[in-house]
């Protein structure tokens, strides 16, 4: 097979726009498949290596919420055929035994194929005038074409729509997995959310899935705990940052509550929800920058029998996973739709900033 154009927007400098660029993309070898993008969401995570708070080499295509239709399979392929329809998720070598025990968001490899932005061994899918960085979470869906591997390429069927199916390869599915397959919240249980953005509201929405009796959502922006409302929150509080925090949430669950799920990687507010768990609960940490410590009293922890646990990807299957999300999509009970502003691709920087200040809860850019 031959190589193709295609358009993209690419990070050449840390803190600036994205460029768009023509680039050369590689045909598929025998073990990818190469995917026309039609949408693709924005990420916290590529905020972040925008940013540089990740850092990576430069230039590179970032993007990791993809959705398209495959146009192309290496010979050794025989799982995907041209014209599926398919959501790509997070890179995964597929043989550790982490993998092998279904739990691939904990794959031996995860931190270096989905964030050094190239293949295995160290090369890359695409080449503009320079040489130009791919495979950010095995995809680099901030263009026009992809190629990678069949495993993270989850087939979804033709009717749902793939502008609406994007967010669900990271975002979404990490928020709702957290609550569904990491803590396995119980009916008639209490779950507290801290951070009401695609992510937190995902668990919210998870949590109402689940029959948590009482769901409330914590955020600095009342509309986005409108939205939470509106999604299963039975109880929201407009963070201040104050004192007067705890004293809202301790009337809400005076005993505290069964699950906490932090999705600001905030460790001043971590510390302080920490506090609203109760006896035998569960706090899961799903975002922290590199480097950030934590500091907890471990005597409070050991005499309430809680547990803290670190969730990579909503401890989620892909290839079951998303099935599952799209399968409550269809019956009402897990309104994906209401998160999602759309934009086109050409628009990503404008997509980008609304991220940042909060105007759109889930980014999707369509091409």
């Amino acid at each position: 097979m031959a190589s193709i154009t295609s358009r993209a927007a690419v990070l050449t400098q840390f803190n600036h726009p994205l460029e768009l660029m023509e680039l050369d993309v590689a045909a598929p070898r025998s073990d990818e498949i190469r995917v026309r993008l039609v949408a693709t969401g924005i990420c916290h995570t590529d905020i972040a290596m925008i940013s540089g708070e990740l850092p990576a080499g430069l230039p590179a295509v970032l993007g990791h919420e993809g959705a398209g239709v495959v146009e192309a399979v290496g010979s050794d392929v025989s799982t995907h055929a041209a014209g599926d329809h398919v959501v790509l998720s997070y890179a995964h070598c597929g043989h550790c035994e982490n993998c092998s025990d279904g739990y691939p968001g904990y794959c031996d490899e995860f931190l270096s194929r989905n964030f050094e932005c190239c293949r295995p061994d160290g090369s890359s899918a695409y080449c503009g005038p320079t040489p130009v960085k791919s495979h950010f979470f095995g995809q680099s869906s901030f263009a026009g074409h992809v190629v990678c591997s069949p495993r993270n390429a989850v087939k979804v069927s033709k009717d749902i729509p793939l502008d609406l199916a994007c967010p669900l390869g990271c975002g979404i599915m990490t928020g709702a997995g957290t609550v569904m397959n990491a803590q396995k919240v119980r009916p008639g249980s209490s779950v507290a959310v801290f951070g009401a953005g695609a992510v937190g509201l995902s668990s919210v929405m998870a949590a109402k899935v689940c029959g948590a009796t009482q769901i409330t959502a914590v955020d600095l922006h009342a509309q986005r705990l409108d939205l939470a409302k509106e999604l299963g929150a039975t109880d929201v509080h407009q963070s201040t940052g104050t004192d007067t925090d705890r004293g809202a949430l301790s009337a809400i669950a005076p005993r505290g509550f069964d699950y906490i799920v932090d999705t600001t990687g905030n460790m001043a507010l971590i510390k302080a929800a920490m506090g609203h768990l109760g006896k035998r609960g569960h706090f899961a940490l799903i975002s922290a920058a590199p480097g950030v410590e934590l500091e907890l009293q471990a005597n409070p922890i050991l005499m309430a029998g809680q547990t803290i646990q670190g969730v990579i990807e909503g401890e989620s299957v892909p290839s079951v996973f998303i099935p599952k999300l799209i399968e409550l999509y269809r019956l009402g009970q897990f309104p994906i739709d209401k998160l999602v502003t759309y934009f086109p691709f050409e628009k990503i920087n404008l997509a980008i900033d609304a991220s940042m200040d909060g105007s759109a809860v889930k980014p999707v850019l369509r091409f």
